[in-house]
């Protein structure tokens, strides 16, 4: 964001001045007067800078519709919250019931793209992914409904039993293979679901 000049901060402050004692924002006429300005054109400049600058909003048309958006209100509308079911297992397959652990908070720019309502996050449990570089307590973030690529890593259910790990075709059968060595293929006897396609990855800090 670009800096603000001392006039701007002075009128950003009375525009949160007016809205905090009397509940709406000041008029064009209302500043021009407030700060002697001789024409409305000053106003509606600084306005369109401040717009600019992204810390004023306002709903074209409408009058006293002038709202201050804060650093903080900036930053949250580039963060989605992505919800987090538990845990998957990058190792054997495990029969288990997700359980919902509340959201991941996730910087869009950094993710590469926009989350919609079938995007979501999982916890990693084991080490049979060590060769995509997805290790243990790691979030993957995957979007349900994708139809999975090959080399894709997923989510997937083989035979009921929950499990993360690399799609692959094998003369146009489908089956999972993990990423280290010590873990076998999965050939699926019955039935193999996708339930989500990797598209993210939250590195684990330590």
């Amino acid at each position: 964001m670009n800096e603000l000049t001392k006039r701007q901060r002075q009128i950003l402050v009375y525009i949160q001045e007016c809205q905090r004692t009397s509940g709406v924002a000041p008029s064009m006429r209302e500043i021009a007067e407030h700060f002697g300005f001789s024409s409305m054109t000053t106003v509606m400049d600084h306005v369109r800078l401040l717009r600019q600058k992204g810390v004023l909003e306002n709903q074209p048309g409408r009058a006293r519709t002038l709202r201050v958006v804060s650093p903080l209100e900036k930053f949250r509308s580039k963060v989605a919250d992505i919800p987090l079911y538990g845990a998957i297992p990058a190792g054997l397959p495990e029969d288990q019931q997700q359980e919902a652990k509340g959201c991941v908070s996730i910087d869009i720019e950094t993710l590469g793209f926009k989350p919609t309502a079938r995007t979501f996050a999982l916890e990693v449990r084991g080490d049979s992914m060590i060769g995509k570089f997805i290790v243990n307590g790691d979030v993957v973030i995957l979007e349900h409904g994708m139809t999975p690529r090959n080399g894709d890593v997923v989510a997937a259910l083989i035979d009921n039993e929950s499990t993360l790990k690399t799609f692959l075709l094998n003369r146009g059968k489908p089956f999972l293979r993990a990423e280290n060595p010590r873990y076998p293929d999965l050939i699926p006897a019955q039935e193999l679901v996708i339930q989500g396609v990797m598209v993210g990855l939250v590195r684990k800090r330590k």
